[in-house]
């Protein structure tokens, strides 16, 4: 079973509210009031740098094509090897191939 680090009341709230929405414009307004258009972008890069490893493009062309950092990639893969194994499950459901 997967114990969550950062679990708390806060955080069970987070999470139930994301669980809640029902469609992606849900989605929009619910992320447009909790977060930053950084934070959003900063998170939709991750993503978007998640879906390239899976496809094993290489961190140069990733990096190019996303404008993140090595850094960021770097740590995107090690989430993806040794993670809680989150971005494997919203892939699964957002890029099955």
């Amino acid at each position: 079973m997967f114990t969550p680090r950062i679990q708390n009341e806060q955080t069970d709230l987070l999470m139930k509210a994301l669980l809640s929405l029902k469609t992606v414009e849900e989605a929009y307004r619910f992320c447009e009031d909790v977060l930053t258009v950084n934070e959003i972008m900063s998170i939709t890069q991750r993503l978007e740098v998640a879906v390239m490893l899976k496809h094993k493009v290489t961190y140069q062309e990733i990096a190019r094509k996303t404008g993140a950092s090595t850094a960021t990639i770097s740590r995107v893969n090690r989430s993806l090897l040794y993670g809680a194994e989150g971005y494997s499950l919203v892939l699964g459901h957002i890029d099955p191939d």
